[in-house]
């Protein structure tokens, strides 16, 4: 069984300056939660219960967002407010949530490599907030799904433009089935000249705990950090690797389009806001 998550939280969110100087990337609002819950509620619907959050210095709001807070409780109850004091008293209650701070920004990968005492030798997943997937079954239960099937570890896919593969790790794959299959390499933003297929990897994984081994022997790249798609490349040469082309919609909320669009589109979803917005965008002369 996959009891625990590992959600590494502390890049400096340099796409989203200015604004990310004083509020962690992981806090901007989609709708009407921050970015990192839409993360920590897909790992618990995916039946996970135990959370490692990967912070640094300046990130002490998204550990406050996940706090009690006695003092709004009680004025929120004093107020009648009823619905808001549940939904403040629902983040509070999404518990077993631990936090570890990365001192130096040394790649995705050493932010990964700090949760092997965590972890302590147990599969485990591994979810970047940036990406919001929207899906009927939460795209982590759809890779443990796989996992439970082949016992190895397992990454989500998606297809991608040209664009795409000069921004994400594209894999050398052996189809397997329809939408599984084994990862024989993978190459880190390559572009199209370079790629090995169209088949990018997005931030969900399921691994093994031979991983930390793998990321232990990893160099770090031209800018001196430690790459997560590097080490599972390593990995794929000794054990078997798989990909899931997940079924659901991926917003890339860490660009600044995608955020938008996340925003727009999740908005839409809601019933009290998508006839207001539907007129606002039918108003729109471009």
């Amino acid at each position: 069984m996959i009891k625990k998550a590992v959600i590494p939280a502390a890049g400096f969110g340099t796409r989203f300056l200015p604004v990310t100087k004083a509020i962690p990337k992981e806090m901007l609002p989609v709708v009407d939660r921050p970015l990192i819950q839409y993360g920590v509620e897909e790992i618990i619907s995916s039946g996970l219960d135990q959370i490692l959050i990967i912070t640094s210095r300046n990130k002490s709001a998204i550990e406050d967002y996940f706090d009690r807070n006695p003092e709004l409780e009680k004025i929120l109850e004093e107020k009648n407010k009823k619905d808001l004091l549940e939904e403040v008293k629902r983040v509070a209650d999404l518990d077993r949530i631990n936090y570890i701070r990365q001192k130096e920004m040394l790649g995705l990968g050493h932010a990964v490599l700090l949760a092997k005492e965590f972890i302590n030798n147990e599969p485990f997943a591994v979810l970047l907030p940036d990406d919001i997937i929207d899906s009927e079954i939460p795209c982590l239960k759809q890779l443990i799904e796989i996992y439970s099937q082949y016992c190895c570890s397992v990454v989500a896919l998606e297809r991608v433009d040209e664009d795409g593969m000069r921004k994400y790790g594209i894999i050398k794959p052996k189809q397997i089935s329809d939408r599984v299959f084994k990862i024989e390499d993978v190459i880190e933003k390559p572009g199209p000249e370079r790629a090995y297929s169209d088949l990018a990897v997005i931030g969900r994984y399921v691994f093994e705990p031979h991983i930390f081994s793998e990321l232990e022997k990893t160099k770090p790249d031209s800018k001196g950090e430690i790459q997560l798609t590097d080490a599972f490349g390593l990995l794929s040469r000794k054990r078997p690797v798989y990909g899931l082309l997940f079924e659901g919609k991926r917003y890339d909320a860490g660009d600044k389009f995608g955020f938008i669009e996340a925003n727009i589109k999740l908005a839409l979803k809601r019933k009290e806001f998508k006839e207001r917005i539907k007129e606002i965008l039918s108003s729109i002369e471009i």
